[in-house]
């Protein structure tokens, strides 16, 4: 009997911290934190109704204030197909959200004195130097462009590449008509492949082939969304001698007991991945996401990741803790104050599309070093605070850290496609409103 009894409170004990690991902060009543939970219900009626519309798969949304979870729900479908129903251990690919993990790893190798911001990135990546820059030239009318090739003014930089104003670019955004076929011609991007996926490719064949193309900008004239993590990723493996997904996993993920995350999915956990829908319900298109039930040839840190909500709560936390989560510090409180500062300008801003725009259809955010920031709490078309800091990725998941109103909130889901903007302004509205 006591043999069982010493079982059974062993077996407790091994749950509870089982438990606690996939738990990255404690749980609190709404109104404790300051959220009305009528008000926070509104969440749940609100992506339910998108589910049963047929609009959305399945959904997992996690919001924590003053370090405390005050609303963790799931719904909808892992698998609609399978009829798994979503919960909340569940893995996701989160594209562009693995921009700010691949970003505070440069940072920790700023910290380790082996990067500096304002270091050429050839100096990590001797093929990137001596670039040419493909210049736009309209005729007298604007009725016909051309394109002149013309020496890079200066070299891009790393801080250049945290805050995406290297001149580089995405094949699928840019219009620059000769970067996109040098992009092809150099076996740089497979036309054939899912959006945003180049990750069959090994880390040296990545950066000789980019390096042969030109760049879309001449470097810290414009901000451009692009492939300047990916290359940034390059930069902290040559800086630290480690593949960047063991850099993240050994500087990042174990530190902050971040168990879900990596660049591919391990067959044990492959059941736990969310899908999408064959096809997008707006615009009836085929949907196709990367692969990752096998490991990559290079650790795409632009758009290479998977993680859970409670994974990427732990990250957001962190950063709203300037650095820090659970008495674990992997930044400084200076470091993450320069990363969510304005690296941008005005005169940057004006030159083109804004990270606003791009992200929420909105203006009102400039950029720091791998995420928006909000830079007044006007302008913006939605609610928040100034000094608020975010990104999302193309298969519809979402985050933002409001250290204002020390909120951090994750948004998870497996719906690329138009309605994206639509699914991140809603969230952020119905969590505000919710603040008693």
């Amino acid at each position: 009997m006591k043999k069982v009894l010493a079982l059974a409170v062993s077996m407790v004990f091994v749950l509870s911290a089982a438990l606690v690991w996939a738990q990255p902060l404690p749980s609190a009543r709404p109104e404790q934190v300051g959220f009305s939970p009528e008000r926070l219900a509104h969440i749940t009626a609100a992506f339910r109704s998108e589910v049963d519309k047929g609009q959305l798969p399945g959904a997992v949304v996690v919001i924590a204030r003053k370090g405390k979870i005050a609303y963790f729900e799931s719904v909808g479908f892992r698998d609609k197909t399978a009829g798994t129903p979503m919960t909340n251990d569940t893995i996701f690919r989160i594209y562009s959200m693995t921009k700010p993990l691949a970003s505070v790893a440069a940072m920790i190798l700023v910290e380790d004195g082996k990067i500096q911001l304002t270091d050429p990135i050839s100096k990590f990546l001797p093929p990137m130097k001596n670039l040419m820059v493909s210049v736009p030239k309209p005729d007298a009318t604007y009725a016909r462009l051309t394109y002149a090739l013309v020496p890079a003014e200066r070299e891009p930089t790393v801080q250049d590449l945290l805050r995406h104003t290297a001149g580089l670019a995405y094949y699928e955004i840019t219009t620059n008509a000769p970067v996109k076929e040098a992009y092809v011609k150099t076996g740089f991007y497979d036309t054939k492949a899912q959006p945003f996926d180049q990750r069959d490719m090994t880390p040296m064949d990545y950066v000789e082939r980019l390096a042969k193309a030109p760049l879309a900008q001449q470097p810290g004239r414009v901000w451009e969304y692009s492939v300047a993590v990916d290359v940034l990723g390059r930069v902290v493996e040559a800086a630290s001698g480690s593949t960047l997904g063991k850099f993240l996993e050994t500087r990042v993920f174990e530190p902050l007991k971040m168990n879900d995350s990596g660049f591919s999915v391990p067959a044990s956990k492959m059941a736990r991945l969310a899908q999408p829908f064959d096809k997008d319900p707006i615009t009836g298109a085929p949907i196709a996401l990367i692969d990752v039930s096998k490991p990559p040839k290079n650790d795409s840190g632009g758009a290479g990741g998977v993680s859970t909500a409670a994974d990427y709560l732990a990250f957001s936390q962190m950063l709203l803790g300037g650095g820090r989560l659970n008495g674990t510090r992997v930044l400084s409180r200076n470091t993450v104050a320069l990363m969510t500062s304005d690296h941008l300008g005005q005169k940057i801003l004006d030159a083109g599309t804004t990270p606003g725009e791009l992200l929420l259809g909105s203006p009102g955010y400039t950029f720091g070093l791998g995420f928006a920031v909000r830079r007044e709490a006007g302008l913006a078309g939605v609610p928040g605070s100034a000094g608020e800091f975010m990104w999302a990725g193309y298969a519809g998941t979402y985050f933002w850290v409001d250290p204002k109103e020390e909120i951090a909130a994750v948004l998870m889901t497996q719906a690329p496609g138009p309605q994206r903007a639509y699914y991140r302004k809603l969230l952020k509205a119905l969590v505000y409103q919710a603040l008693d």
